[in-house]
């Protein structure tokens, strides 16, 4: 048995060491050596080359290095095997704390105090909304929305969940497929989108969707934080959205194209916050330990946990 990391963007043998260590009685080989296609029963990928994983007859699973399963989709010769996310505890945290971070950003108008301080302009409206009266919505109820929701409701902010299936959530509002995304919308001042992308998903937080925010909560407009995956948002659409006042500001943390182009407009809009895809970036130890996990729960006879559903993709 060998364990194949196939990877592009990131240092490959970082991560092949890593995997040796921790599985020091499995072969752990890389796309760029010769190696045995037969003896490959595992896969640990990141944005793998298209086509790079047909051809191994034995594989019997393939674990994303990432949160999201989107960059393995993308292959159209995917074989069809079991698929497993990462749930990492210490990447829940941090997307939480970018979520809860920039909530709080938008509640206590820093960047507005930001600019003042710049101009040396001290402005007699100090006044500040408390969290209760601000409405959050999160779109995507997975383990990263429900960890956001329940630490923004414990800050005091009314939080609303939306998820594409029905959820029945202890204490949370929940909204669901399109039936409920109206009303989802329309009771949202702070929109935070943590969904995975799929072909369902892709372009969702355009034109339509932000003309559909409530325009009346206590904020004076509504905010977009996106730190899902930019294929979900239509740039051109937020940026015509903040300069027409139908979005008061946004918090970006994943674009269209990565890195965000030096010439694109989101870097310096005035009412837009770029941070470089960084919202949740767990540590690759911990992220490897758990995929070591796995393969011994495999070798064990124990099913795989976090699998994937391809219908869904996610």
């Amino acid at each position: 048995m060998t364990l194949l990391v196939a990877m592009t963007g990131w240092h490959v043998e970082d991560w092949r060491e890593r995997f040796a260590a921790l599985l020091p009685e499995l072969p752990v080989v890389t796309l760029g050596e010769p190696f045995d296609r037969r003896a490959v029963h595992y896969v640990a990928s990141w944005k793998h080359p298209e086509g790079s994983l047909a051809g191994l007859p034995n594989l019997a699973a393939i674990f994303s290095l990432g949160a999201g399963v989107d960059h393995i989709f993308a292959d159209s010769r995917l074989p069809e095997v079991p698929i497993a996310r990462v749930v990492d505890p210490d990447l829940t945290a941090r997307m939480s704390e970018y979520v809860v971070l920039h909530c709080l950003m938008h509640l206590r108008q820093q960047r507005r105090y930001d600019r003042q301080q710049l101009a040396k302009s001290w402005d007699d409206d100090r006044h500040q909304p408390a969290a209760r009266s601000v409405r959050v919505g999160i779109m995507g109820l997975g383990e990263l929305g429900l960890d956001a929701a329940r630490k923004l409701q414990i800050i005091g902010f009314d939080v609303a969940g939306w998820s594409r299936s029905p959820k029945d959530v202890d204490g949370l509002v929940t909204f669901a497929g399109s039936d409920g995304m109206l009303a989802f919308l329309g009771r949202t001042d702070i929109l935070v989108c943590l969904l995975p992308l799929t072909p369902d998903t892709r372009g969702m937080l355009n034109a339509d969707l932000f003309a559909a925010l409530a325009q009346n909560g206590r904020l004076g407009g509504p905010f977009l934080i996106n730190a899902g995956r930019g294929g979900l948002q239509v740039e051109a659409d937020i940026l015509a959205a903040l300069d027409a006042g139908t979005l008061k500001g946004a918090a970006l943390d994943v674009f269209e194209s990565e890195p965000l182009p030096a010439d694109s407009p989101l870097w310096s809009h005035p009412s837009v916050t770029v941070t470089p895809h960084n919202a949740a970036m767990s540590e690759p130890e911990a992220i490897a330990t758990l995929i070591a996990a796995q393969i011994r729960r495999l070798q064990a006879g124990e099913p795989l946990e976090h699998m994937v559903d391809p219908t869904r993709g996610y």
